[in-house]
């Protein structure tokens, strides 16, 4: 398997899955769950980019 499709990931999270999330309440640390919702999946997203970071083989030095 690729490492770089858990980029798909975050897309879904965003943009597919964002009108499930859609309301107001409940309020999560005083914020609208839209609002914690999208701020969730940017920390979430960062995650995973530094994942598919450290795992490319492109990105290791050479021993030598």
């Amino acid at each position: 398997m690729n490492i770089r499709w858990l980029a798909v990931i975050p897309v879904l999270g965003i943009l597919v899955f964002v009108g499930f999330a859609n309301r107001v309440t409940p309020f999560v640390f005083g914020l609208p769950f839209l609002f914690f919702y999208v701020v969730m999946w940017v920390v979430i997203t960062a995650a995973i980019m530094a994942v598919i970071y450290a795992l490319d083989p492109a990105n290791k030095k050479d021993s030598n």
